[in-house]
């Protein structure tokens, strides 16, 4: 049975931020990009979506439509939440969930994020592949992509691309003979 990969696709400031401090991701509305820039190609692979409850309401705010309806939604959060017909609240254990998606998923598990979240999968390497969209842009404070007590790791790059003046990179975790 084929495992489908934990992919962080996100996109992040030339100064490591994926957010403004309140949560706010306006720093990417006018930035030079082409069509899409590769989303709906990426999403397309897409079977499972993870992310925090920050990031969850965070896309609450910004759209009025649950941009990932048709995909398999799970909002990690210790606050117990009302039920919502797009997403599912849990608390259970990273390992436990990010397991059973690799195998129940159609595609691509994506993280979504945010940052605290990003740094829980490092720590328990549950993390394939990162999906990077450098936006050349400083923001001077706010979200950090990887924050204050990330572990170290490794990666390896797979790829680049561009789309207008955001460079895209790929990368794979190198692992410890445990992938």
């Amino acid at each position: 049975m084929k495992k489908s990969n934990v992919v962080l696709y996100i996109a992040m400031s030339l100064d490591g931020y994926i957010a403004r401090p309140d949560g706010a991701v306006d720093w990417l509305d006018d930035v030079e990009g082409e069509g899409d820039n590769g989303y709906d190609e990426f999403y397309s692979q897409v079977g499972s979506v993870i992310m925090g409850r920050k990031t969850y309401e965070e896309v609450l705010r910004l759209t009025d439509e649950f941009p990932y309806a048709g995909k398999t939604c799970y909002v990690l959060s210790r606050q117990t939440k009302e039920s919502s017909p797009h997403v599912t609240f849990t608390e259970e254990e990273l390992e436990s969930l990010v397991s059973r998606l690799k195998i129940e998923s159609e595609g691509y598990v994506w993280l979504v994020g945010g940052g605290q979240l990003v740094k829980q999968f490092l720590e328990k390497q549950l993390i394939d592949e990162i999906q990077l969209y450098l936006i050349p842009k400083l923001i001077g404070e706010g979200i950090p992509l990887f924050p204050d007590g990330t572990p170290p790791a490794d990666f390896e790059l797979t790829s680049t691309g561009r789309y207008g003046q955001i460079a895209s990179l790929t990368y794979k975790i190198k692992t410890n003979g445990a992938g």
